[in-house]
């Protein structure tokens, strides 16, 4: 067994003495799926969690990822060392329903969480966790923990956080050791909306903050998966009004609100699975010939809809500085990560062309269709968090349906 003690930074003295050390108790345990027990100091809420645990390497917003709900079912482990400095705020929480839990199980970190220093926070980091339930563990070697995952890929793992420091370590193992396969969970039905919903929220300006669409030029329904604030924000700024459906949501009832084109979110799990809903309803239209576009688990869905497949990625990425090319334009990249699925590049079929690949592994990133307005990526441009060098797929989108609608398309159609 590997342990890992955290250790609190002072010195701690025996009965008033200087005889000897007193080992600080560990209140917060990470046990992963092979037996690897790590110790460290316990932060947030005061409960158990259990899932997929990951790294994410973004030095910035920390905030959005821990309410990104394709994170649903995963404990992440920042990579960077001080999470926590500039506090969190109601502005950038990314899950739409704000009073919904994050879709994050559990969060690692190298240092202790501190008190804010940003104008902008209205509580610490720590009291947001307690408050979300989620459940966290600091003074731990963030930087092996992501050479193990990097090595053996993203284990199975159990975060439990104690006051007291009591735990049955044995009972944990085989918690640990029993857990299931991210392979063939479908995790979209805890993060998806109940009901529909409009948006018309636009992007977050310093000097006035969030603004208001005011007219609207296109109609576009999103299906979410386990969609972000900030996707639909960009959507709206490009002049969208948006409506927003839940994931299992019929193709027929899609076309009843007569879009000018179709949204397909983020969202976590096994691709594969909620494939088994989603595919069928994006074969349908596909073949009205909406305009469509996907990002993230979106891609996922548009790829298995035509054909392709989808695979388990060893360590998966996440990270808000990810290098992809855009075959199209050969520019690269810079831009924010989050799945540990992948699209099997070898197994795009006829017709499908691929438009952006990841130059840390070569995967696929992007693909549109042939003789079909439809196109989606794997990474996230709406940049929250993350650079803002894809944004201009936002307006791609526009361009499509805008098109669509022009009179020599409209005649090409008709004939």
């Amino acid at each position: 067994m590997t342990v890992t003690q955290a250790r609190t930074g002072g010195s701690s003295m025996e009965n008033g003495s200087q005889d000897g050390w007193a080992e600080p108790k560990a209140t917060a345990l990470l046990v992963l799926a092979d037996g690897t027990v790590l110790e460290g100091i316990g932060l947030g809420a005061v409960t158990k969690a259990a899932g997929e645990l990951c790294f994410n390497t973004a030095m910035t917003g920390y905030q959005e990822i821990l309410t990104d709900p394709s994170y649903a079912g995963q404990i992440i482990t920042f990579t960077f060392p001080h999470i926590g400095n500039v506090g969190v705020n109601d502005e950038d929480i990314e899950t739409v329903n704000m009073a919904s839990s994050s879709g994050v199980r559990g969060v690692v970190l190298h240092a202790p969480i501190t008190q804010p220093a940003n104008y902008r926070a209205s509580r610490d980091l720590n009291a947001w966790l307690k408050a979300r339930n989620i459940a966290g563990i600091a003074g731990i070697d963030t930087r092996a923990l992501t050479a193990r995952i990097r090595e053996g890929g993203m284990p199975n793992a159990v975060l439990a956080f104690d006051p007291d420091g009591n735990f049955d370590i044995e009972a944990l193992k085989r918690e640990a050791a029993g857990l299931p396969s991210m392979d063939g969970l479908d995790l979209v039905p805890p993060v998806t909306t109940a009901q529909r919903f409009d948006w018309d929220q636009t992007v977050w300006s310093w000097a006035s903050g969030y603004g208001t669409l005011v007219d609207p030029k296109f109609r576009v329904v999103a299906v979410d998966y386990g969609i972000k604030r900030n996707i639909l924000r960009l959507l709206a700024e490009a002049g969208c009004a948006v409506t927003v459906v839940p994931a299992t949501t019929s193709a027929q009832d899609i076309l009843a609100l007569q879009p000018d084109g179709v949204f397909l979110s983020n969202g976590p799990g096994d691709p594969a699975a909620t494939g088994i809903y989603a595919v069928p309803v994006i074969r349908a239209l596909l073949d009205r010939d909406i305009p469509i576009f996907g990002i993230c688990l979106g891609h996922q869905m548009l790829g298995l809809a035509v054909g392709a497949r989808t695979v388990k990625m060893k360590q998966g990425h996440h990270g808000a500085n990810h290098p992809v090319k855009d075959l199209t334009t050969n520019k690269v990249e810079i831009v924010s990560m989050n799945h540990g699925f992948a699209i099997d590049r070898d197994s795009l079929p006829a017709g499908v062309v691929e438009t952006h690949a990841s130059l840390f592994d070569g995967s696929n990133c992007g693909l549109t269709l042939t003789g079909k307005r439809a196109f989606s990526v794997q990474h996230h441009p709406e940049a929250s968090p993350g650079p803002q060098d894809s944004h201009y797929l936002f307006r791609r989108f526009v361009e499509m349906m805008a098109a669509r609608h022009s009179p020599a398309a409209v005649a090409e159609h008709n004939h």
